[in-house]
């Protein structure tokens, strides 16, 4: 899972601060909006969203740097100023947006996942994958400090031979049906769903630790609990996944929303299992060695992670051409990842990777 996608645009010889954009202002783009605003190395040119009450929150968030607000994010991409554009939209628009804006030579930070169909996600790939511009996937836990430890110690052995992994994504409840994103969250054709929508960050965690994309897989989905709830509902609230990797590594995933509070099991872990033994990489950070006599010891040190670290790796990417945690070829795997999850239950089918019609080779 290289950084062979966009290159770095250190020949740019741009300065700071960088005029940045950022494209919907919700939940997670208010969360970016800050980092950005605590970044010494960019500056607020302008806002975007739909929604007034969302925009003249983030407006007052960034008064201080006098960013000129718009409901028509067509309007940013003609702006020659902008440099940089952080796109955080519902899910459906993240191709469309990140293609408009890699064409007028914009650096893109795109959140994940970067489309909800693998039509979306291939014509992405073929506008960015030479692109001279960095662009950055919001798949932030690449630049969280114990999971860069985890993975590369894992790369160097300390597991011995990668067996096996359980990976799970539980929640509570359902996504708010009386919830800002409510009016989108529930279609498929708008957010792909749990798995695609939320479950590509654990997907790519577990893609980063093989080292590879799954070739393959298999399960089923289904509404149990949210039957028609909301009116209207097109996702699915669990499903069950088995993917299955080139070195012959199986993956079971499984996703609900529906796990009681306080119940056994963390509601969220992924389980890496090797011949020296298995590691709780996400609940526990312990690995446990095989045999009758092992105890289990932590597996890397838990270090105080920087809340906007991946924001400051996009802009030293673009400053200093320093190296990207999260490219365009990881946000696409990721997101391809997902899909082929998604395929595999609506269809309930085994679906192949090929069968996906992208090649990120």
């Amino acid at each position: 899972m290289g950084s062979a996608g966009v290159s770095l645009a250190s020949a740019w010889a741009q300065t700071a601060p960088v005029p940045t954009a950022v494209i919907g202002v919700g939940n997670r783009g208010y969360h970016l909006l800050l980092g950005v605003l605590e970044e010494p190395q960019a500056k607020v040119a302008a806002l975007c969203d739909i929604k007034p009450d969302r925009l003249d929150k983030a407006a007052t968030a960034a008064a201080k740097q006098e960013a000129k607000t718009y409901t028509e994010w067509r309007q940013i991409i003609e702006r020659k100023d902008i440099q940089a554009v952080f796109i955080a939209t519902p899910p459906h628009l993240h191709a469309e947006m990140a293609i408009a804006a890699i064409r007028a030579g914009k650096h893109v930070y795109c959140e994940k996942p970067l489309g909800v169909t693998a039509s979306q996600v291939r014509e992405l790939w073929k506008a960015g994958r030479s692109a001279k511009v960095v662009f950055v996937t919001g798949q932030q836990l690449r630049s969280m400090t114990t999971y860069i430890e985890a993975v590369r110690k894992i790369h160097d052995g300390a597991l011995g031979e990668l067996l096996w992994i359980k990976a799970q994504r539980h929640a509570s409840a359902d996504l708010p049906h009386d919830g800002s994103s409510a009016d989108w969250y529930f279609d498929v054709n708008k957010s792909g769903g749990y798995l695609i929508e939320q479950s590509v960050h654990n997907l790519d965690l577990c893609n980063w630790i093989v080292g590879a994309h799954p070739v393959k897989a298999a399960g089923f989905g289904a509404t149990a609990r949210y039957k028609n709830d909301p009116p209207g509902r097109t996702i699915f609230d669990c499903g069950t996944l088995s993917f299955e990797y080139p070195n012959g590594i199986k993956m079971s995933f499984t996703q609900n929303v529906f796990h009681p509070r306080g119940m056994p099991g963390a509601n969220q872990y992924v389980y890496v299992y090797g011949s020296k033994g298995a590691v709780d990489l996400m609940a526990g950070n312990l690995f446990y060695p095989l045999g009758r006599e092992g105890k289990p010891e932590p597996f890397v040190e838990k270090r105080q992670e920087a809340p906007h670290a991946h924001v400051s790796a996009f802009y030293r990417a673009i400053l200093e051409g320093g190296s990207n945690p999260a490219d365009l070829k990881v946000g696409v795997t990721a997101a391809l990842t997902s899909i082929l999850g998604h395929e595999a239950m609506v269809r309930q089918a085994v679906v192949k990777w090929d069968d996906l019609g992208v090649d990120v080779s």
